[in-house]
């Protein structure tokens, strides 16, 4: 089990990124395996939100584009979105008493972690080196495999 990150997406979907291929052959590695994968809604907005900026990309799509990219994953097999559960709170609650510094923007990635610890996921995807600080996920990086 693994979860994927926004960077990742963005990547695999970014034919002008220097990133592009690998995440590209990882991301489609993961839609021809039946085993269990994951991203998070506030994952697939972030992916919408910066895919269509023009200030981001330098050809942005439009939210249909964007969108389909996310129905694609949706139609993988394996693949669900992960959702807070009744233990949401307490498992915040213990991420946040283990990383009482975590604040701004570092509290997206934070929530990624928490629902991961939630469902018992240790494995995420991504090229973002804030994700080492939580010791309980183990980092792939689809450039370093």
């Amino acid at each position: 089990m693994v979860v994927v990150d926004t960077n990742v997406l963005i990547y695999a979907a970014d034919q002008d990124s220097p990133q592009h291929e690998a995440c590209r052959v990882w991301l489609e590695s993961q839609r021809l395996q039946a085993g269990a994968w994951y991203a998070t809604w506030p994952i697939a907005y972030e992916f919408l939100r910066v895919t269509t900026h023009a200030r981001v990309m330098r050809q942005p799509w439009r939210v249909s584009q964007a969108w389909s990219f996310i129905e694609a994953l949706l139609a993988s097999p394996g693949f669900a979105m992960l959702s807070t559960t009744p233990r949401h709170p307490d498992v915040a609650k213990q991420v946040f008493d283990e990383h009482p510094d975590l604040a701004g923007n570092l509290l997206h990635d934070a929530h990624t972690a928490v629902l991961m610890r939630e469902h018992g996921i240790r494995r995420i995807c991504t090229r973002d080196m804030d994700f080492h600080r939580f010791g309980f996920l183990e980092v792939v990086d689809p450039l370093r495999q």
